[in-house]
């Protein structure tokens, strides 16, 4: 299995010229190779192949000093880099969707390059751990984590953010096989996702959504002030970087409680039930978009989906149509406008909260796709109005205690 560790990098000033210089001669590759390639479809009338383009280096090294500073390897993933966009957008035009021509890449757009196979190396000198680059510099790496003893490094992307911070994201290849997924599953859930409540569960537990409004407001801010520099200042830059900042911390405060609360439903559960929505769609609503790309469903889903695999548990996602609208007694569909919290069928009688109703038609969907056998109705207990929700904040981390007290006292009520 592959996994990604990513680690910050404390160069020194000194070192921060070196790994630009380093990288604004990739970009300069790249948008060379693209030329390149553009250059040898006009001549043949089709693409070259990665290996013609990467075969061009060494005679590029004979004219172009700087090009020869930086590593062999580092430099055919440039190239490598190119034919991966090409192929991003032949997928894309495939799918129905209008794509244009790769463009050059400005400074701002090319912020990493990679050591693939060899090159780097995890190393102590001086008492610190530093990340040893080939025909670069041993940069002080700060390990939040230990790597397992047992991974193999596989290759190493540095970036640099919008912030000027640097980062080593790690490639590693671990001899181990994901366990199976249980044939007859036994912890079972469905997870209805909201903007008021993130996530509610056939359990009986329902996260409430993480407040950022503060971080939003506080970035606004920032942003206008921003827009009153004169651009291209010192201070523009300053500002610059200052909105950048808030940026990571809101963007890392969403991704941790992601993070979180995809690990527990992976780790606590044999198959998890959701909704495969339309994100995109989505967000072309004027009506809720904000809200809708503050939530970030289809990164939850993604990271859970890939956790789930890891973890040896079922991952079902399935069309939503429905699920809301349905009644998970009876099945019989009723209309319910945004702001009915509450389900109450015609015909059976059947009272639930909302979004409960949801998530058990959602787990009924998702065992009749895997095809496991289960109940026809739900049960009384978790049909109830959930009056308790979990605080996003309270999901402190993976497998969280209060998670599990939550969810052990409404199977238990």
């Amino acid at each position: 299995m592959y996994y990604a560790y990513k680690y910050r990098l404390k160069p020194s000033d000194t070192h921060r010229e070196e790994l630009d210089r380093h990288r604004d001669i990739c970009r300069q590759l790249y948008n060379h190779t693209l030329y390149r390639l553009n250059e040898y479809q006009d001549d043949h009338g089709e693409l070259p192949s990665m290996t013609t383009l990467r075969s061009e280096l060494p005679d590029l090294k004979k004219w172009w000093d700087g090009l020869s500073d930086v590593y062999s390897k580092v430099l055919q993933t440039v190239v490598e880099r190119l034919f991966d966009n090409l192929k991003g957008l032949s997928k894309l035009k495939e799918n129905g969707y209008g794509v244009g021509q790769l463009k050059w890449k400005p400074p701002r757009e090319f912020r990493s390059f990679t050591y693939s196979q060899s090159g780097f190396k995890l190393d102590k000198k001086g008492g610190q751990t530093v990340l040893s680059l080939s025909k670069l510099v041993d940069i002080p790496i700060r390990i939040h984590r230990a790597i397992p003893d047992d991974a193999e490094l596989k290759q190493v992307t540095v970036k640099k953010e919008p912030t000027g911070k640097w980062f080593a994201t790690f490639g590693v290849e671990m001899d181990r096989e994901p366990p199976e997924p249980p044939e007859n599953p036994e912890t079972c859930v469905g997870i209805d996702v909201g903007i008021l409540k993130y996530a509610h569960d056939t359990d009986g537990t329902a996260v409430g959504s993480l407040d950022l409004s503060d971080e939003r407001d506080r970035l606004e801010r920032e942003q206008r002030t921003l827009s009153r520099k004169q651009h291209g200042s010192n201070n523009y830059e300053k500002q610059r970087r200052r909105v950048a900042e808030y940026h990571a911390d809101l963007r890392r405060k969403r991704r941790d409680f992601l993070h979180k609360l995809s690990a527990y439903y992976a780790q606590e559960y044999d198959l998890v039930a959701v909704e495969d929505l339309n994100v995109k769609g989505m967000m072309e609503s004027p009506s809720n978009s904000r809200n809708t790309a503050s939530a970030a469903w289809r990164t939850f889903l993604s990271l859970l989906e890939y956790k789930c695999k890891r973890e040896g548990t079922h991952f079902v996602a399935f069309n939503p149509r429905g699920t809301t609208k349905e009644c998970a007694c009876c099945g019989v569909s009723t209309e319910k406008p945004l702001w009915v919290r509450e389900h109450s069928c015609p015909a059976c009688g059947f009272e639930a909260d909302r979004d409960a109703n949801a998530a058990w038609n959602i787990l009924s969907r998702g065992l009749d796709k895997v095809g496991v056998g289960h109940s026809e109705s739900p049960p009384v207990e978790t049909a109830l109005p959930v009056d308790t929700p979990v605080s996003a904040k309270r999901v402190v981390e993976a497998g969280s205690p209060t998670l599990k007290e939550r969810t052990a006292s409404a199977v238990s009520e």
